[in-house]
């Protein structure tokens, strides 16, 4: 089930939160609970990345993606992840998420997150976003004028750019 209640508790302690410059980073703390487990009484992989959603928002909101959204009546939705887990996170354990834009490519944006317990990396993700209407996908540098920054296009880390080019390559729909 989608952690209603954490994004009602996200949602009360960031109400204030001001506004993020692009690159900026928006940092939100959570705990794993019992219900976030594994059988092996770790943090499940698919709650990792559903936890992440709650860090994913709250940045779009404050960089003013959500806004231009509403204003247009477009729609985000996820295109491509590609993920890292490096540490294990237990039942209790609370952690630090970070979550920044990286760029766009005219196709989708980028986004990195990633979850730290004080200086350790526990994973991180990098999302593809594709911002869409009925008639199919907004080009970026349309979602970045809607958002006042007609000049955002800061050029995409190399292995950024790779994983998407590789994801492009993919065989879809799946070979099996």
């Amino acid at each position: 089930m989608y952690p209603f209640i954490r994004m009602a508790h996200q949602m009360f302690v960031h109400r204030k939160a001001p506004p993020l410059p692009l690159d900026g980073v928006h940092v939100s703390h959570h705990r794993v609970w019992p219900v976030d487990l594994d059988m092996w009484r770790e943090l499940n992989n698919g709650r990792t990345l559903t936890l992440y959603d709650l860090g994913r928002i709250f940045l779009a909101q404050r960089i003013g993606l959500v806004a231009a959204l509403r204003r247009r009546g477009w729609n985000m939705t996820m295109a491509g992840v590609t993920a890292r887990y490096r540490r294990r996170v237990v039942m209790f354990d609370r952690f630090e998420m970070r979550s920044k834009a990286l760029g766009h490519d005219g196709r989708f944006v980028y986004l990195q997150q990633s979850m730290w317990k004080g200086d350790e990396a526990l994973s991180s993700v990098v999302y593809r976003v594709a911002i869409f209407t009925k008639d199919g996908i907004v080009d970026t540098n349309e979602v970045a004028a809607e958002m006042g920054l007609a000049d955002w296009s800061p050029e995409l880390p190399q292995w950024v750019q790779d994983w998407s080019a590789a994801e492009n390559q993919r065989i879809w729909p799946p070979d099996i």
